[in-house]
């Protein structure tokens, strides 16, 4: 045995035997008020902003990712990650039906938060950063760069999913049915594709000091981008024109954590609490598989209302 196969690294595979399946979905969003979890408006826009944040990254998870598939050269992670563009893309259309017929149809602008989402996106972080052509020689480096940006991601939406799919609490404060159905049917399938994107970004040779600085950058990018784009959307409300909402003032960081501490973590996630899930990433055993219940997943998947509807329907796009 040489000393070149002692070292050579086993090529990362596909780390799950089921199938993946992509959903269509509908919603409907007449009857959802924008304090959609009664007498917390808050938490309703704290949540509410999940909306405005994702359609522009899941698309780009979907384009970067279709880039990169030829370059799987196992079946079944290609296969993975064919199900987990669909999902993904459904996943952006759903939230995106939220922004055009929920929030800007009860006076809530979403077009500011989602220029920033689309700069983040669709420039700085596009194949030509800022209309830049990236050197030949560095382009697999900005591809494999990009991909553990998603991993990393991944991550904290799968820690998200659980924490949906677990809480009944929203519904036990009477909140509105649609909007804990986006939220939980998004989480399932967080939790169902979980694997996905760690396994891609280790299959294209991302390693493990990668995840550190990764870590630090998605958990920054990703609670700036969540209490920037709130504070837009709740100094649009009269209720907290006075409060002045704004990324760099204390009220609206300590307002989450307060909000978070007297639900005891059940009306939204503690940022605290929320960074410290962090840490499995870091370990070099982490796992995705070991994070999450994928029967929990499919088994919310499988009554979701919105799932239903669409079969019923036999709608081919999120509404």
């Amino acid at each position: 045995m040489s000393l070149l196969s002692i070292f050579k690294r086993k090529k990362v595979l596909s780390s799950i035997a089921y199938q993946i399946k992509p959903r269509k979905v509908k919603f409907d969003w007449q009857e959802t008020p924008i304090d959609w979890i009664p007498n917390e408006p808050f938490a309703s826009y704290f949540v509410n902003e999940i909306n405005m944040i994702l359609p522009a990254g899941e698309f780009w998870f979907c384009r970067l990712y279709n880039k990169v598939l030829h370059q799987i050269d196992d079946p079944k992670l290609k296969q993975d990650v064919q199900a987990f563009i669909r999902q993904e893309a459904m996943h952006a259309k759903a939230h995106s039906s939220a922004n055009g017929e929920y929030l800007s149809v009860r006076n809530i602008d979403p077009a500011r938060n989602l220029e920033v989402m689309n700069l983040l996106f669709n420039k700085l972080l596009a194949d030509k950063p800022l209309g830049i052509a990236v050197p030949k020689a560095l382009e697999k480096q900005w591809d494999l760069f990009r991909l553990g940006i998603i991993a990393t991601v991944e991550h904290m939406t799968c820690v998200l999913g659980k924490y949906a799919l677990e809480n009944n609490y929203w519904e036990m404060l009477g909140a509105d049915p649609e909007m804990v159905d986006l939220v939980k049917w998004h989480g399932a399938e967080e939790v169902e594709h979980r694997t996905v994107a760690f396994d891609l970004y280790r299959h294209l040779g991302g390693g493990y000091i990668a995840r550190y600085y990764l870590s630090i950058a998605v958990i920054v990018g990703v609670l700036g981008l969540w209490v920037d784009g709130a504070a837009n959307i709740m100094k649009q409300d009269p209720r907290f024109a006075h409060k002045k909402p704004h990324l760099l003032k204390p009220w609206i960081w300590l307002e989450w954590y307060s909000t978070a501490k007297r639900s005891k973590n059940k009306l939204i996630p503690n940022p605290i609490w929320l960074v410290a899930q962090q840490i499995d990433y870091l370990m070099p055993w982490y796992n995705p598989l070991h994070e999450a219940n994928t029967e929990d997943a499919i088994r919310y998947l499988d009554q979701s209302p919105a799932a239903k509807r669409a079969e019923l329907t036999g709608t081919h796009a999120a509404a």
